[in-house]
């Protein structure tokens, strides 16, 4: 480990696939034992009655992105539990598209385009989690938010292509999913650029639903993501914009939707403080308003969610200066800045 801020550490996960697993489920491991193989959630997904459809994934993942299937199963080993067990939990919003994972991000574009995001998780794994240095032969170095048990990209990330990209979950009733969700965001932090990205979405297999911001240094728009089942939707922003958990597009998947009062409040809510001309943190900090919070603190929260980190990236002239802030601080934990990568993107607006 590099370091620690707030008792979020961070590692270095380099090598190859099976290298970086490894160090993935030794960093996890004590978190997964105590905390997160306890809970409800966990014994559900370990059910008998989804395991055909866990190796239906798994097998997809094997053919269609082989060094993240080894990256789970070396991470299965450093967790020192069985792989099929691993992978559920790496699939679980695909199994279980009902979960109360949430996530509010901001979208400010512009001439320094900001993207910033509230991580919002189990409150039992605050301070468990962990930043990677992601450092891969053939593909962009990157830097990505990880939860214990869990491969990175499915939460916060900077990459080398200059790629900022978060992820926030939709709730999709009625796909089957032939691929995990969260296989396919660890996929894109090796792609160069957003238009990659978005092939990758659109010729991938069904999977959960999830939202992503992606900005790319040279643009000025910030790009809304939403896929799910086999459909991928993108709006390109040029004025500020917030998403919660609920997709705010239409089509035959995206349009079957749970949308639950913290992602419809935490939505309405934000749009005001936008409106004002509310800075990006002050919004993620923001616990007014007459309906759930933004900035999510409460034991009984009703998903289940507290705040366990949040996250500001600035796109400049020089590269992506980048934050982490333990839930309400003003200073940043870790920081850093992504330098240009070597051939910018042309931008696409």
């Amino acid at each position: 480990m590099t370091g620690s801020g707030a008792g979020l550490a961070r590692i270095d996960v380099s090598g190859d696939a099976a290298a970086r697993g490894e160090v993935l489920g030794a960093a996890g491991r004590d978190a997964v034992e105590r905390i997160v193989s306890r809970t409800p959630l966990w014994q559900r997904l370990t059910a008998p009655e989804l395991a055909p459809v866990v190796r239906r994934m798994a097998d997809a993942t094997r053919v269609l992105f082989p060094e993240i299937h080894t990256e789970i199963a070396a991470m299965a080993e450093g967790l020192g539990l069985p792989f099929d067990v691993v992978f559920a939990w790496n699939a679980r919003g695909d199994l279980l598209a009902g979960l109360g994972d949430g996530c509010t991000t901001v979208q400010m574009p512009g001439d320094a385009p900001v993207i910033a995001h509230n991580e919002d998780g189990l409150p039992g794994l605050m301070g468990r989690c962990f930043i990677a240095d992601l450092h891969s032969d053939g593909a962009p170095k990157a830097v990505s938010f990880c939860y214990p048990g869990s491969i990175p990209g499915h939460s916060f990330a900077v990459t080398g292509a200059g790629l900022v990209i978060t992820v926030n979950n939709l709730r999709l009733r009625g796909v089957a999913p032939d691929i995990p969700r969260m296989v396919l965001t660890r996929a894109l932090l090796g792609a160069p650029d957003r238009d990659a990205a978005v092939r990758l979405l659109r010729d991938a297999p069904p999977s959960g639903g999830f939202h992503l911001s992606i900005g790319q240094v040279g643009a000025t728009d910030i790009w809304s993501v939403s896929f799910g089942g086999s459909e991928v939707h993108v709006v390109k922003h040029v004025r500020p914009a917030l998403h919660s958990n609920h997709a705010l597009v239409s089509g035959p998947v995206m349009s079957c939707q749970a949308i639950t009062a913290s992602s419809r409040d935490r939505l309405q809510r934000g749009g005001t403080l936008l409106a004002g001309g509310a800075a990006a943190l002050t919004i993620l900090n923001d616990t007014g308003g007459p309906g759930l919070p933004i900035f999510r603190a409460a034991p009984d929260d009703p998903d289940d969610e507290n705040t366990i980190a949040q996250f500001l990236a600035r796109i400049t002239a020089t590269g992506i200066a980048w934050q982490v802030h333990a839930p309400g601080q003003d200073l940043p934990t870790h920081a850093g800045v992504m330098p240009l990568p070597e051939k910018v993107p042309t931008a696409r607006h």
